[in-house]
């Protein structure tokens, strides 16, 4: 892995039809230690920290099998309309302070339009206005040209929609929208101008073919950030009782997107609980980002613990606004 690693490094780009099998074989410790060179030497040591916000939640009309907002299965979230300006302002203001680089507002439903997006416009406006160095970020499903252009003037730089898995296992794992819908809104967030962030969820059923299949597409697309989540299965939902992914399933997976996207973010996300540390052997496999704070419908990492990590690993993070 050593020699892949290198020419890697040199400007080689691993795509769909290589044999990408051989990082299924490849020694763990060899291969999240070439991850780790690629990282430093294509991205530096700055680590890059995200949070969310959960904007509307619940009464979802799609049936992703993962997610306890679809209106379709019986798990138990909370539900509530477009968060008020002062609640979006007041959690912007706070993770600005902690020194978070992103904020994102995620809405549930399989688009935003009508007054929420006008809500949704005012808000990134206010944030932009108070805290410009705050890199706004927003996920509200499928959009159009037009309003992802709206968004991008009203201050929004990046764009998630997640592929959530391989093009071949997609219809598994979701029916009420398609692998293509997720290809073309990719499209049109690219035509309005913003960036892209787009991963997906690991753990759900899925082989490891399916999960050379996503990272190859994701390098094809050239995503900017890539965040991975693994599956905390919630129960409710039509995986609920999924076995959760080893630690070394964890730290091979992440190195792998390392090796396909060796300048993107990789970004940690849902599954970091479960190792006690945080996760710093994900750090030590290629991933350079991390989505901090609470999930949308799960518990996530304290901003403050991934802040200490972080720099006792040796990485740089944004300074504190305190």
């Amino acid at each position: 892995m050593e020699k892949l690693a290198d020419e890697i490094i040199k400007g080689r780009r691993l795509k769909k039809e290589d044999d990408l099998t051989v990082f299924l074989h490849a020694d763990l410790h060899e291969l999240c230690q070439g991850a780790d060179r690629i990282r430093k030497a294509l991205c530096g040591e700055r680590a890059d920290l995200c949070s969310i916000v959960n904007g509307r939640s619940g009464r979802c009309s799609e049936n992703c099998r993962f997610c306890a907002q679809s209106a379709h299965y019986a798990a138990q979230c909370e539900v509530h309309g477009f968060l008020e300006l002062r609640e979006l302002m007041d959690g912007c203001g706070n993770m600005h302070r902690q020194g978070v680089d992103r904020y994102s507002i995620v809405t549930s439903g399989r688009a935003m339009e009508g007054e929420d997006l006008e809500k949704s416009i005012a808000a990134y406006k206010a944030m932009h206005a108070q805290y410009p160095d705050m890199i706004l970020c927003a996920s509200h499903g499928l959009m159009t040209v037009e309003n992802l252009a709206r968004l991008k003037e009203a201050g929004v730089t990046m764009y998630h929609t997640n592929l959530e898995t391989s093009s071949n296992y997609f219809p598994q794992i979701c029916t009420t929208h398609t692998y293509a819908d997720k290809l073309m809104q990719i499209g049109r967030v690219r035509e309005a101008g913003l960036q892209v962030c787009s991963g997906g969820i690991l753990g759900m059923g899925e082989t490891w073919e399916d999960r050379l299949a996503m990272a190859a597409m994701l390098a094809e697309l050239e995503v900017e950030s890539i965040p991975l989540n693994f599956l905390i299965p919630i129960p409710g939902t039509p995986l609920e009782n999924e076995p959760r992914l080893t630690e070394e399933e964890m730290m091979r997976t992440t190195a792998i997107f390392r090796y396909l996207n060796p300048q993107a973010y990789i970004r940690t996300a849902a599954g970091r609980t479960y190792f006690a540390d945080g996760g710093t052997v994900l750090f030590r496999s290629g991933a350079n980002g991390a989505l901090t704070g609470d999930m949308l419908t799960t518990t996530g990492n304290c901003t403050a613990q991934d802040r200490t990590m972080l720099l006792e690993m040796g990485f740089t993070v944004k300074e504190e606004q305190i």
